[in-house]
């Protein structure tokens, strides 16, 4: 369980700052204090919840609800001072239905399709069971990003007793759970669907079998198990599992969820869940419903078209904190996450930490910023992440890698030590020099085809070398931005904007870039000239 780690001093201060914030972390939080009447629970804290299927890897959408309720669940704590818990929940009793084809010796699991995942052997050699080998990368994906959770496995949870009372409240209200299920389903489903899943005595599998007797008075059912012969078994103890729509609703039951956040396909199913819920006795918890994710063609991410972008590749080119700004940003629209969207949300990020020192606390609360530090109270004033060094922006430390042609971490540290009139490179400077390599390596460099200078732009480009040549050494970023413009109006360009895309294209063989200002004071007007001379000269 976790409280508010209060940094303020007077915690008349953090009510006051978050009782008006409209940040979309802050509105959710209302729900949840409305959902409880303005009372911290009497169990003494609020639970939030996020699922996992544990057949395959964790994946963005993983860490994109785990992210977004902890903004949820730290945006709670610092309006009320209630505990929380957040439990992240393996459904890791879920049959195998079929062979991943990313594992070793796939063909090896073949005859234990059917059983529970944390009863099939693990093809990597490292756990007791493939789901305790995939449970074991949640959390050390969830570990990784410095997550506060409790991991909770279905299996053990199911096989402790842990859900005895519910499932014989579930065999209690059989008829009327199934009176709200049946009408989704079709005609055929119908007619042998239960939501209860016995597990085979004989064979270990979970089988999608009809139920032919409850007997809930003594908490058991008939059924005939895989041989045809009629089998009893009671339903606690782990003996049997439910539907995942069934089972959605009983764990908040037996849980008592407050909050879970799904995608928006799962709006029905989060409907037929809460009625569930409420036939079992309990209000269902506070659910947020978020949009998709879209590659660079409008279309849905799909781990099975593998059209997406995976956690590991995004952090093979850009920190941690760049992510998460990404995630924080519009939950209820549907957005692109694909490689190019990598350099705006890590300028964006750069940018917020920047500025924050300077930000009055009235205006920190409703900024991302404020939601991604996690520390507990005081606007992360005293934070390291928020005042880490942070000597130039990623976009343009793109730039700098396409201008050298040959770029190095020595070559783009030395630029950074420029800027920062011979600092030392922060950790931060250094690691983002290491992410603009290769970010650099793998998407610069395979579309980057610098072109001609046109024989209408070749004046304009003489203009501009000759400008730079002419300024003082210490003109600083402004000066020659507007020195840039002032060349841009001086000659025939349809707008100012057409001249400094071909200015990006011939200098960089990009159609946008940096500041051009910033980009030729940090990179030194002695050899932005030299730049501009060699593309005149390109043929």
């Amino acid at each position: 369980m976790r409280s508010r780690q209060t940094l303020y001093t007077n915690n008349q201060e953090i009510a006051r700052l978050t009782a008006e914030a409209r940040a979309w972390p802050f509105n959710e939080a209302r729900r949840i204090i409305k959902r409880h009447n303005n009372k911290c629970p009497a169990r003494g804290y609020v639970l939030f919840q996020t699922g996992y299927g544990p057949s395959g890897l964790p994946h963005i959408g993983t860490f994109a609800e785990v992210a977004r309720t902890t903004f949820v669940r730290n945006a709670l704590e610092q309006m009320t001072g209630w505990p929380t818990r957040l439990f992240c929940i393996s459904d890791d009793m879920d049959a195998l239905r079929s062979v991943p084809d990313n594992i070793p010796d796939p063909e090896s699991l073949v005859p234990h399709l059917g059983k529970p995942l944390t009863q099939i052997p693990d093809p990597f050699g490292t756990s007791g069971s493939f789901g305790e080998h995939n449970n074991a990368r949640l959390r050390k994906f969830l570990d990784g990003f410095g997550f506060d959770y409790e991991f909770v496995s279905a299996t053990r949870r199911y096989k402790d007793g842990h859900f005895d009372d519910a499932l014989l409240n579930v065999l209690a209200n059989y008829d009327k759970i199934m009176e709200v299920i049946l009408p989704t389903l079709g005609e055929e489903r119908r007619r042998t669907y239960s939501p209860i899943l016995p597990v085979s005595p004989t064979t270990g599998r979970v089988l999608q079998t009809p139920i032919l007797k409850i007997d809930a008075a003594r908490g058991t059912v008939q059924f005939n198990d895989e041989d045809g012969d009629l089998a009893e078994i009671h339903v606690g103890g782990g003996n049997c599992k439910l539907q995942w729509k069934p089972d959605w609703g009983m764990r908040w039951n037996a849980f008592g969820v407050d909050y879970e956040m799904s995608g928006k396909d799962l709006i029905p199913s989060a409907e037929l869940a809460a009625k569930i819920c409420r036939i079992l006795g309990t209000e269902p918890p506070v659910i947020f419903h978020y949009e998709f994710f879209l590659d660079e063609h409008g279309r849905k991410i799909s781990k099975s078209r593998g059209n997406g972008l995976s956690v590991e590749e995004w952090l093979t080119y850009a920190p941690p904190q760049s992510l998460e700004w990404f995630m924080y940003a519009k939950p209820r629209v549907a957005r692109r996450l694909y490689f190019d969207v990598i350099p705006k949300n890590t300028d964006e990020w750069i940018d917020a930490v920047q500025k924050w020192q300077q930000t009055p606390d009235e205006k920190r609360v409703e900024t991302p910023l404020w939601h991604l530090l996690r520390y507990g109270g005081d606007g992360g004033s005293q934070n390291p992440a928020a005042t880490a060094a942070v000597g130039v922006p990623f976009g343009l430390l793109l730039s700098l890698a396409a201008a050298t042609g040959a770029p190095s971490e020595q070559i783009l540290g030395s630029l950074v030590r420029r800027r920062g009139s011979g600092r030392e490179l922060s950790e931060t400077d250094v690691a983002l020099i290491g992410y603009a390599l290769a970010y650099h390596r793998d998407f610069i460099v395979p579309r980057q085809n610098p072109r001609v200078v046109g024989d209408g732009e070749r004046s304009a480009f003489l203009d501009l070398a000759e400008t730079l040549a002419g300024l003082s050494a210490d003109a600083d970023a402004s000066e020659i931005q507007n020195q840039v413009y002032e060349v841009g109006k001086r000659h025939d360009f349809p707008s100012l904007r057409e001249w400094f895309r071909a200015c990006y294209e011939v200098l960089f063989g990009q159609e946008t870039g940096p500041r051009l200002g910033s980009f030729f004071h940090l990179y030194g007007l002695d050899d932005s000239v030299a730049l501009i001379r060699a593309a005149l000269d390109r043929k």
